[in-house]
C-alpha cells in the first residue's frame, strides 16, 4: 500500500540523508550540501532549516516510535539554543558553523517555524522548557510583529523595522506576504494542538480570517503571494506549489481552530485551490512552479512535488472522487522517477527542468530540509497507521 511504501522511503531514504548530516563537533547539523553531495562543514546554519530538522525528527519519533529518531530530535532541540537572542527575545536567521550570530535578522516567518519546532519536540517529550520557549516567541509574534492588520515580515535584531527581502521575489518588495501568514498559522496550529489556548486559538481563527477575506482570490481561484500594507496584489501570480499547500494546510487549521458551523466558506476556499492548480499545472511529470505576468514557470521543484501528494490526498478527501486518489498514484511515481536522487547518500533533487534534467541547486542549504518530503510521508502514514 502506498503508505506503507511511503514509510519505507522516509526510513530508508529521507531521515538517514539528514542523519548523516549531525555536527558531532560544533552541534546541530551541517548547513550546506553541494549538488555533488560536498559536505560543506563551515557554512552557516540556518534557523529555519534546524527548526524544520527538529519538526521531522519530533515527529518520526512520535509518530513510528523510535528511540533513534528521538536522539536526533534531542540534538536538533539542544541546537536551538544557539538562535535564540537572549537581550531582545526571538531568533535569529542563521548562525556561524560554531555558533556564532551571522544573520541576525528577525523574521516573523523564521519564529514561526521555531515554535513549530519547538511545539512537535514537546508534543513528543513533553519537556515543559521546549513548550514555554514555544509560547514565549508566540508572544514575540503577537507583541513585536503584529501590525494593525495582520503581521509585520523583517526586523533587525532589536525588532526594528527592515526591508523584506528575504521573502520577496520577482522584482517587488512585498510588506505582506502570503507565505508568511500561511506558515504562522501553521505554526499556531501545531503549538494549539502541544497545548490549547484561547489566545493561540483566536490569534489562528484571525489569521484564518486574513487568509480568507485579504490573500484569497475567488474570482482568480488563488491566494494572493506578494501584498502592500493594504494587501493590495503587487504581482500577477499564482504560486501553484504554495496554493495545493494552503489547500490541506488551511483546512488542517480550520478544523483545529473552528467550530464546523463555520468550516463552508473555508472548505469552499481550500477546494477551488485544489482544484485550480489541478486543473491548471497537475501533469503527469510533476507540478509546474508557479504562474507570473502571463509565464509558467516549468521547474519541478522538491517541496512543491510533496505537497502536491497531500493537496491530491485533501481533494480525495474533501470530495470523495477517486480520480484524485488516481493522481496521488501518478504524482509519486512522477517524484521517484524524476526528483528522487538515486545515489545511495542522496535524497531528493532540489529542482529538476520539465525534461528532468537537473538545476544547480544544491542539496542542502538554509532553505533545503527534510520538512516538506518527510511531513509527506508522516501525515500519509500517521492517517492510514498498519
Amino acid at each position: 500500500m502506498l503508505h506503507q511504501e511511503l514509510e519505507k522511503h522516509l526510513k530508508e531514504k529521507i531521515l538517514p540523508f539528514w542523519e548523516r548530516l549531525k555536527d558531532s563537533e560544533y552541534g546541530g547539523f551541517y548547513g550546506y550540501v553541494d549538488k555533488e553531495l560536498n559536505v560543506l562543514q563551515e557554512a552557516d546554519k540556518g534557523c529555519i532549516l534546524h527548526s524544520r530538522i527538529l519538526w521531522t525528527f519530533s515527529t518520526a519519533a512520535r509518530i513510528l516510535g523510535s528511540g533513534e529518531y528521538r536522539s536526533y530530535a534531542d540534538w536538533a532541540y539542544k541546537a536551538m539554543s544557539a538562535f535564540e537572542d537572549r537581550e531582545h527575545g526571538g531568533v535569529y536567521w542563521s548562525v556561524t558553523f560554531d555558533g556564532k550570530p551571522a544573520d541576525t535578522t528577525k523574521h516573523t516567518y523564521c519564529q514561526a517555524f521555531a515554535i513549530y519546532g519547538l511545539s512537535a519536540y514537546y508534543r513528543l517529550t513533553g519537556k515543559r522548557e521546549a513548550l514555554e520557549k514555544a509560547q514565549a516567541l508566540y508572544r514575540v509574534i503577537e507583541d513585536r510583529c503584529r501590525v494593525y492588520n495582520g503581521y509585520g515580515e523583517a526586523y533587525q535584531a532589536d525588532f526594528s523595522p527592515q526591508s523584506n527581502e528575504k521573502l520577496s521575489e520577482n522584482g517587488v518588495m512585498a510588506t505582506r506576504t502570503m507565505n508568511t501568514l500561511l506558515h504562522v498559522l501553521e505554526a499556531y496550529t501545531e503549538l494549539h494542538r502541544a497545548e490549547p489556548e484561547n489566545r493561540v486559538s483566536q490569534a489562528g481563527r484571525q489569521a484564518l480570517q486574513i487568509l480568507l477575506e485579504k490573500m484569497y482570490n475567488p474570482e482568480k481561484h488563488r491566494l494572493e503571494v506578494f501584498m502592500d500594507d493594504e494587501y493590495r496584489p503587487l504581482l500577477d501570480m499564482q504560486s501553484y506549489g504554495h496554493d495545493i499547500e494552503s489547500g490541506w494546510l488551511l483546512w488542517d487549521s480550520v478544523q483545529e481552530f473552528l467550530p464546523e458551523e463555520e468550516w463552508a466558506p473555508y472548505r469552499s476556499m481550500c477546494l477551488d485551490l485544489l482544484q485550480s492548480v489541478r486543473r491548471r499545472a497537475f501533469t503527469d511529470h510533476g507540478l509546474k512552479n508557479e504562474w507570473v505576468d502571463g509565464k509558467v514557470d516549468e521547474l519541478r521543484i522538491w517541496w512543491v512535488q510533496a505537497e502536491t501528494m497531500l493537496g491530491l490526498e485533501c481533494g480525495w478527501e474533501m470530495t470523495k472522487d477517486p480520480s484524485w486518489e488516481k493522481d496521488v498514484a501518478i504524482q509519486w511515481q512522477t517524484i521517484q522517477r524524476m526528483i528522487v536522487d538515486p545515489r545511495p547518500n542522496g535524497e531528493w533533487y532540489w529542482s529538476v527542468y520539465e525534461d528532468g534534467s537537473l538545476t544547480e541547486r544544491p542539496m542542502v542549504e538554509e532553505w533545503k530540509c527534510p520538512y516538506h518530503n518527510g511531513r509527506m510521508c508522516l501525515r500519509m502514514v500517521e492517517r492510514y497507521p498498519n
